[in-house]
């Protein structure tokens, strides 16, 4: 039987990079080359001076730019994830009761969170087990539905609808933002955060906001006292001097910037999608055929182009595998670790190469080709 220090792909098998994880994701080393030439006059500067409230303005004109915004939304950008946007939807979006679509580990977390607010209604919650998915049900009483674009622990991704006119749509888009189109006219907060497809860091979260949804914060901001921070009002307000409430990562707000340039260079989110799901394809494929792999989502029209998970039999091991590649510069390709499934998962972003993408496949046989598969941890 291989040990795992010995063994060492061939050339042909390496990828030119080999981060492969779903978040934090690859982040181009071009961006990251311009970030050091500015560095000295622009990190460890004032968030609120001319030289970083001009790239939030370029955040904010990019991104209506790239996803076509009709006249009227407004972008808005706040610290601390999209974890932190689920307080904010709570206090400045949801009125009273919301409908979630729980279908994996962050779409149930939102769930959760809106769950232990005591100003709101318990929450609808529709679930759907790992792998699957669910469908919104149009409910009177709903007043805010609360979709996922792309489930990140389970490589799902839904289609979206307006579910009833009466009532908000928030989508949840940190996996498929910056990578999939997506039609405006189906969302009135499209939220994420830009360290997957945006190539950037954490800690930073990005809303794109409809007339009704500005509507619903302006209206509910005069009806509860919402602490700053939940405060989707103060943020607009902030973001509309291109600024933040408070200090933001100056590196997450470069690279990000940085990121929206590149795609709107090479084509737009058009051409993401065509990038992400080249590569995917690669991955289903390879699994479809694989004597020891198959695709986790069995439902073909539900399966990510950014996020693919793929189940391996019973005699191979992932985290032997993983371990096997990582010591040979593949990184992140385990399963999300509370699904608990004996699987990997490849993200396929578009600053992820497809001709990597097809050595990162040829590798994996590669190891399990040579028994390495089978070492214990």
């Amino acid at each position: 039987m291989s040990d795992i220090g010995s063994i060492v792909l061939p050339d042909q098998l390496v990828p030119a990079d080999g981060r492969f994880g779903s978040g934090p994701a690859l982040i181009r080393g071009a961006a990251v080359e311009r970030l050091a030439e500015v560095a000295d006059r622009y990190l460890g500067t004032s968030h609120r001076r001319e030289g970083v409230r001009s790239v939030v303005a370029d955040i904010r004109a990019g991104m209506a730019s790239l996803y076509g915004l009709p006249d009227r939304y407004e972008v808005a950008l706040g610290v601390g994830g999209a974890t932190m946007f689920w307080e904010v939807a709570g206090h400045s979006l949801i009125a009273a009761r919301s409908q979630h679509l729980s279908i994996g580990e962050f779409s149930s977390k939102f769930a959760a969170a809106v769950a232990g607010m005591d100003h709101l209604d318990e929450p609808s919650v529709i679930t759907a087990p790992p792998g699957s998915a669910a469908a919104a049900t149009p409910d009177p009483e709903v007043d805010t539905f609360a979709l996922i674009h792309n489930e990140t622990s389970t490589g799902v991704m839904p289609p979206l609808v307006r579910v009833q006119p009466d009532a908000l749509v928030l989508v949840d888009a940190t996996s498929a933002a910056g990578a999939v189109r997506v039609d405006p006219g189906v969302f009135d907060a499209y939220y994420f955060s830009p360290q997957k497809a945006f190539g950037s860091e954490g800690g930073l979260w990005v809303a794109l906001c409809s007339p009704a949804a500005v509507s619903r914060v302006e209206q509910l901001a005069t009806e509860r006292s919402i602490s700053p921070m939940a405060s989707l009002q103060v943020a607009l307000e902030n973001s509309r001097q291109n600024q933040t409430y408070n200090t933001p990562a100056l590196a997450t707000l470069f690279l990000l910037s940085d990121q929206i340039s590149w795609l709107a260079a090479h084509g737009g989110l058009e051409w993401a999608e065509t990038q992400t799901r080249a590569s995917s394809s690669i991955v289903y494929e390879w699994a479809e055929a694989s004597p020891y792999a198959t695709p986790f989502v069995k439902d073909v029209s539900l399966r990510s182009p950014t996020v693919v998970t793929v189940d391996l039999g019973e005699a191979v091991s992932a985290e032997a595998i993983a371990a096997v590649l990582r010591a040979n510069g593949i990184v992140d390709l385990l399963g999300y670790r509370k699904i608990g499934q004996n699987q990997l998962r490849v993200a396929t972003f578009p600053s992820i190469e497809p001709s990597d993408v097809e050595r990162l496949v040829a590798a994996i046989d590669y190891v399990v080709d040579q028994g390495a598969e089978r070492i214990p941890e």
